[in-house]
Parts: structure tokens; C-alpha cells; sequence
């Protein structure tokens, strides 16, 4: 049985899958990209923005994340779910206030830290600005930001650019909903000036600490929050003159606090994560190839060897939870053949259900009001 859990950041929603200690298969490492459309279908599927993976570490990180956006392609990064990423495995390993993680990203090392209202405050690395690096063909002005305009509907448009691990255009407007939000948030994605593709934020100034903006993200069309986006969008606002470094940047599902502290320096992103439900993969959702002779397939049955190793080393304590070591894809079927050989189907689905149950205990020991 392959668990997942759903969380989400401002109404940005993720499905995200446990694999730190090595229990996903190699075709979940790297997800075909119509598996993970299917899962993220809002009729057929789970229904999501994207999906996320916590993976072993490449380096000296402590865990490594990838996620896909809900068309199947890979994102370098999310702000919305990072946070969900570290509330999840709060969630899972007991852990309180003050917790950090070091995170493995293609945007590289992102560290974020649980806060004592629940909220997850996390280091997003300093904007990239270097036209090449965004990427887009956008010349840089006198303070460094790409900028230029174009011309859509016969309107022309201002817009920046702002790199924070994944390409962001930003394009301030006089009124967020006067404008053809998703023809333009459509056109933009996928322009020219943007080699990558690009996420794009409209967005309106309310004050110099108040902005507002409507997001189009790459891959997943509108949606109600960018975490990235609000980093993006207080870089670009505070190098046009038309916000302080530290401010509020208010989306569709609510408010995220956004710092900048000077050039070079790490944006600071601080929001809300929600756990929504967890769940088990029904099994044709499962993209295994091999079978044991009882149908299920070693990759399932690795996943319950990892969970019924898990529950045994950490008794009732949550807190006394320790991962277990990752090891090789030989070690791994022998465990796999012994733990068939004394377990039967209903033990297997117990183990995967009390995982779960585990967790959202944990969940409601660590922080009640949820």
C-alpha cells in the first residue's frame, strides 16, 4: 500500500509522498509525467497543484525534495510547498517549534523553520538577477533588474524579472481585475522573453508595505498562492521604488510575510502550512512494473517493510521516532521476501494504516487547535 499525505499553503495544495529512507521505487523517483497528471486531476485523481517527493540526500543535506507540477513537469522550486514539506515532516517525526531542515532543491539549499504559531518561516536563498539566470532576455536596468515591455491586446505592459530558483515575471496593473487575467497570464508563461517559461504575478500596490497580486504559475495555470512568486514580486517591487523590504504580500488564499534585508541577501518567506488528509494509493494508481507472486509488487512491499520498521523502532513516542537506514536494492528485497513470509495482507494494510494514524496523532499532540 503506498500512503500519501495532502497538504496545503494559502489554498496552494500538494500530495506528498515519504521516501527518505529510500521505500519509493525508482519510477517514483523520477514520475512519469502522465502519473502524476493523473494524480493531481481534480476528478479522477487525488486532486492537486503538485506533487511532492522527500528523497535521500544527493549531499550533506539532510533530505532532498523534487517536485512536479500537476501537467507532470518538474519544478526547480515552490515556496508554498517547501512549507508544506516541512509541516509534513514535522508532522511525521514529532517534532516542535524551532525545528530547521536543510532541504535539497534544483534551486539549491532552502532551510526552513518551524515558528511557534505553526507557521514555517523559510530561507529562500537570495533572487537571482542576472538576466541569464532567470532565465529570460530581458536587459537588466541601472539597479540590476531585468525589465522591459510588451505589448498584449494592444495594451503595453511593464514588467520585471526576478529569478528565485524558478523564473517569475512580475507586471504591476492599476486594477487586478480589470485585466484578462488568464489570456495574459496564458500568453506570458510562454513567451519569448522567457526560454524556461515563466510563472507571472500581477501586481497592484496598495502601500509600501501592502502589494497584491493574482498568480499564473508555470505548469499549473491560476492559483491561490506562490510562495516564490511573493519573494519575486517584493524583489522586483522594492528595486522599482515601489515597496519597503519588508512587506505583505496578499494572494487569493491569504497573506504570506516577505523580507528582503539588502541586495545579495537571503529573501525571508513566513506563512501558514495545513495538513488537509492522508491516504492510500488504490493499487492500479501504483506505477510498479514488477509483481510478487500474491500481486503486489516489491515496491508496495517495500514501502510496508519501511513503515513496519519504523513503527517497531519507535514504539508509541513520536518524538522517539529515528529514520531508518537506507539500504540496498539487495537488502531491500531480502526484507521485502522476510517480511512476506510473516506477515499476511490484513497485517500489511494494518501497518500502512497505523503509519497514518501515527502521524495524525502526532499531528494533534504537537498542536492541538489543528
Amino acid at each position: 500500500m503506498l500512503t500519501f499525505s495532502k497538504y496545503q499553503g494559502l489554498g496552494n495544495d500538494f500530495i506528498l509522498m515519504e521516501g527518505r529512507s529510500g521505500q519509493l521505487s525508482a519510477e517514483i523517483h523520477t514520475p512519469d509525467p502522465g502519473w502524476v497528471q493523473r494524480l493531481c486531476d481534480r476528478r479522477f485523481g487525488i486532486g492537486a497543484d503538485g506533487l511532492i517527493l522527500a528523497l535521500p540526500p544527493q549531499g550533506d543535506a539532510e533530505l532532498r525534495m523534487r517536485i512536479f507540477n500537476a501537467d507532470g513537469s518538474e519544478a526547480e522550486m515552490c515556496g508554498n510547498g517547501i512549507r508544506c514539506l516541512a509541516r509534513f515532516l514535522a508532522d511525521s517525526d514529532g517534532d516542535g517549534p524551532g525545528r530547521r531542515w536543510s532541504i535539497e532543491t534544483p534551486a539549491g539549499l532552502i532551510i526552513p523553520e518551524l515558528q511557534n504559531d505553526g507557521q514555517i518561516r523559510v530561507d529562500m536563498g537570495a533572487p537571482f538577477l542576472d538576466p541569464a539566470s532567470v532565465p529570460t532576455t530581458l536587459s537588466a536596468d541601472a539597479t540590476g533588474l531585468p525589465v522591459g515591455e510588451l505589448t498584449l491586446d494592444g495594451v503595453t505592459l511593464a514588467l520585471a524579472a526576478v529569478g528565485m530558483g524558478n523564473p517569475h515575471a512580475v507586471v504591476p496593473v492599476d486594477d487586478l481585475n480589470a485585466i484578462p487575467f488568464e489570456r495574459w497570464g496564458a500568453e506570458l508563461e510562454c513567451h519569448e522573453l522567457f526560454p524556461a517559461k515563466t510563472n507571472v504575478h500581477f501586481l497592484k500596490v496598495h502601500g509600501r508595505s501592502q502589494l497584491e497580486i493574482r498568480v499564473w504559475e508555470r505548469g499549473a495555470g491560476p492559483t491561490l498562492a506562490c510562495g516564490t512568486g511573493a519573494c519575486a514580486t517584493l524583489v522586483a517591487a522594492v528595486l522599482l521604488g515601489l515597496s519597503d523590504r519588508q512587506a505583505t504580500v496578499e494572494l487569493p488564499g491569504g497573506p504570506l510575510q516577505i523580507s528582503w534585508e539588502k541586495p545579495g541577501a537571503s529573501v525571508f518567506m513566513t506563512g501558514p502550512a495545513v495538513a488537509v488528509f492522508d491516504g492510500v494509493l488504490n493499487p492500479e494508481l501504483v506505477p510498479f512494473q514488477s509483481s510478487t507472486t500474491d500481486g503486489a509488487s516489491d515496491g508496495v512491499l517495500a514501502v510496508m517493510v519501511e513503515q513496519a520498521a519504523t513503527l517497531q523502532a519507535a514504539g508509541t513516542e513520536p518524538n522517539n521516532r529515528q529514520p531508518a537506514e537506507v539500504c540496498s536494492e539487495e537488502e531491500a528485497q531480502s526484507r521485502v521476501q522476510e517480511f512476506l513470509a510473516s506477515n499476511s495482507l490484513d497485517s500489511m494494510i494494518n501497518i500502512a494504516t497505523e503509519s497514518l494514524e501515527q502521524r495524525t496523532l502526532s499531528r494533534f499532540q504537537r498542536d492541538p487547535q489543528s
